[in-house]
């Protein structure tokens, strides 16, 4: 070999190992793989030739580490202190509960606060009168109360009561508040296949809406003998919320349902200075003179006409419709007029008459308790009493009868019967935007129907 030519012959092999790189980089590229991975396998394969782990000696180091953030000053004689922490839970007050039971439910383990519920008369009525109180308590990580907030409805009413509870370096303090309700629109629609409350349980409709539905149609639709199997409905109603939480569920602002084939409509509208009520959106009322029944949806337990009569055990005339209902439920006045009387009346029990227009009348017996006096005038759907079972009854129900010119005739059929309350031609524009936002709102309930549906 001559001098100089291994350096040569080394430049030439380096050119024609990058020409061959530009010419065939993906043959060079493999290629290159397959020795790598031949290294690999064969390091794999002598791993356990290598001492074995477990005859190797052991030894523990410990060493602190420095945990603050980059830039941030060492503290080195200052201990940090713990992050403090909040947790919260919520409950209901339950019939049966004591302050020592909903606090071990709200996960609070303080002495200092349980001591102060059972104590306060304040606090103490967190545990008088209606259950179901909303209730929520903020702890720190030793699970001592800081602050317990609940919120229930005092009545029907469209206020509530906000009982605050907070811990103080003094001990504990507690405020007690009424504030509004707040409305807010909800929209929801449903189909039939069995029944009305079978259909609202399915899409979680409250029943305080459903009992409102059967109200609204109740004199177009029997929901007892009439509803069929693919009737459906749309409904916007009020949610009436506490500080954000749904409280319980307000009044239908509107509603439609096809019952066989017919439609029915209604919303809500409220003339200043006059009794709200239901039209239709061609502004004919909904509102007729007498109501379907003089309570809330509930059984017919007996009917007009003949019937085997449960204490004399013969056949005899039912000359009024029986409600069975639970003793203490509400009674109301199906139309206005005058109480002529309210006292005690043989079989009958605790009785009330009440006459209406056009020498028109309605009976009430078996009451619990009477709640209007001789003589005193009542309104459409006022409260007049309580269902019982006072006198000759074999249970709590309420039995009602309608006369009209002193002869009997079945109340169902006369509510039926009875003509529609007009609207006054002086809010018609007023009626009309009312009536133009809540049909696109059960345009818009349709379609979460129909999302549901499907």
């Amino acid at each position: 070999m001559k001098p100089g030519s291994l350096p040569q012959f080394a430049l030439s092999s380096s050119s024609l190992l990058v020409r061959g790189l530009l010419r065939h980089p993906r043959r060079i590229t493999l290629g290159v793989g397959a020795i790598l991975l031949g290294t690999g396998v064969t390091a794999f394969g002598i791993a356990p030739l290598a001492p074995d782990a477990a005859d190797l000696p052991v030894r523990q180091v410990i060493e602190a580490l420095n945990t603050a953030p980059l830039g941030a000053p060492l503290l080195t004689d200052v201990a940090s202190p713990a992050a403090s922490l909040t947790l919260f839970r919520s409950d209901q007050v339950r019939r049966d509960d004591t302050a020592q039971s909903l606090l071990q439910r709200l996960g609070v383990a303080d002495s200092a606060a349980l001591a102060f519920l059972r104590n306060d008369a304040t606090a103490r009525q967190l545990f008088n009168g209606r259950t179901g109180k909303l209730v929520t308590a903020e702890t720190n990580d030793r699970h001592e109360l800081q602050r317990l907030i609940a919120r229930w409805l005092p009545d029907d009413g469209r206020e509530f009561q906000r009982m605050v509870i907070e811990a103080d370096p003094l001990g504990h303090k507690v405020r007690l508040e009424t504030a509004e309700l707040t409305p807010s629109v909800r929209l929801a629609g449903g189909v039939i296949n069995s029944s009305l409350f079978a259909a609202t349980d399915a899409i979680g409709l409250p029943d305080g809406v459903a009992v409102q539905l059967a109200e609204i149609f109740g004199s177009d639709i029997d929901f007892r003998r009439s509803l069929r199997q693919g009737d459906r409905f749309s409904v916007v109603y009020e949610s009436l919320e506490a500080d954000g939480e749904t409280m319980r569920a307000g009044r239908v602002l509107s509603a439609e349902f096809v019952n066989n084939g017919r439609t029915h409509e209604a919303v809500w509208f409220e003339e200043p200075g006059h009794k709200g009520a239901y039209f239709g959106f061609d502004g004919q009322s909904a509102r007729k003179t007498y109501l379907t029944s003089p309570l809330e949806f509930s059984r017919v337990s007996s009917g007009y006409g003949m019937r085997f009569h449960p204490i004399s055990r013969k056949q005899k005339a039912h000359l009024g419709v029986d409600y069975a209902a639970p003793t203490g439920t509400p009674v109301r006045t199906i139309g206005d007029g005058v109480v002529t009387f309210a006292g005690r009346k043989g079989g009958y029990g605790n009785t009330i008459e009440i006459t209406h227009r056009n020498n028109q009348s309605t009976l009430f017996a078996h009451l619990s308790r009477i709640d209007v006096k001789q003589g005193q005038k009542v309104e459409q759907g006022d409260r007049v009493g309580a269902v019982g079972s006072t006198g000759a009854s074999t249970g709590p129900h309420l039995h009602f009868e309608f006369r009209d010119r002193g002869v009997h005739q079945d109340p169902l059929e006369i509510a039926r019967q009875s003509e529609n309350i007009p609207m006054s031609p002086t809010f018609r524009a007023r009626f009309d935007a009312v009536a133009q936002l809540q049909r696109q709102h059960l345009d818009a309930a349709a379609t979460v129907q129909q999302a549901s549906a499907e």
